[in-house]
């Protein structure tokens, strides 16, 4: 859905451009030489696409390299994300790319461990998907007995109880909410009493091994491999907005400015 979204905005874009600088080449001073002293006019269409085109290029401008917003629809990363929650995404944080193709550009970092990436998975390359960074490339990465290990060293667990969920989130109520002690980004993690997909992992060289926050209920690198670099999209920073019909109050203003750990 945002694929299609990107593309007509650039298209409308292109459209509104083009109609404006085609009339200021061609057509204008054709029309001011005809028309009455003081009484040319420009045409429906000419005066759509001057009104439209600063502002569909402004907002493409935003979205494309600065900071796009994205809706979270499943329960995969909770407790960090809940499903409703609006986010803002850096488009700047690992290059900029281009609208549609997504191909880099103008190289600016890659991923750290413990990020929260926005991305198209290689299996559905229209969807974006949002997870976490786990292993870098070159990491050998274990999951076993609800561990995660990196290069042989698993990480620290503490349990922070019962996790209770609320909306569309309440079918993960019962999990045991974990902090995860990430070096330098020790985050929140739910956790079943059954452990999916365990095995290990060695990531290759320009990818990246992402896994849910969500640890039961998140398809993810465990399942379908290791994300490639180009499909990156951007690193969630920020919930701007949280609506949710299914909860008791639909929205949950506490939400409004949490900042994505």
């Amino acid at each position: 859905m945002m694929v299609w979204f990107e593309t007509i905005l650039v298209a409308l874009t292109l459209l509104s451009g083009l109609i404006w600088l085609l009339d200021k080449l061609f057509f204008a001073k054709r029309r001011a030489v005809a028309a009455a002293p003081g009484q040319a006019k420009d045409p429906v269409l000419l005066d759509y696409a001057k009104s439209f085109f600063p502002v569909l290029a402004l907002v493409l401008g935003l979205r494309s390299f600065v900071a796009e917003p994205f809706r979270i629809p499943s329960s995969s990363m909770m407790p960090t994300l809940l499903i409703g929650d609006f986010i803002l995404v850096n488009k700047f944080s690992y290059g900029l790319r281009w609208p549609i193709t997504n191909k880099k550009f103008l190289a600016n970092g890659e991923p750290a461990r413990g990020d929260v990436v926005v991305f198209r998975p290689p299996q559905h390359p229209r969807e974006d998907w949002i997870k976490r960074v786990v292993g870098l490339p070159g990491d050998r990465i274990g999951y076993h007995d609800h561990k995660v290990s990196v290069n042989g060293r698993v990480l620290p667990y503490r349990a922070e109880g019962v996790f209770t969920g609320v909306g569309q989130g309440m079918g993960e109520t019962g999990d045991t909410r974990l902090t995860e002690g990430m070096p330098g980004r020790p985050h929140f993690v739910l956790e079943r009493e059954i452990s999916m997909a365990e095995g290990d992992w060695t990531v290759p060289a320009g990818h990246y091994f992402v896994m849910g926050d969500n640890r039961g209920n998140s398809e993810d690198s465990r399942f379908w491999g290791f994300l490639p670099e180009a499909n990156l999209r951007g690193k969630a920073f920020l919930v701007w907005m949280n609506f949710d019909s299914q909860a008791e109050h639909w929205v949950d203003v506490s939400r409004i400015g949490t900042r994505i750990p």
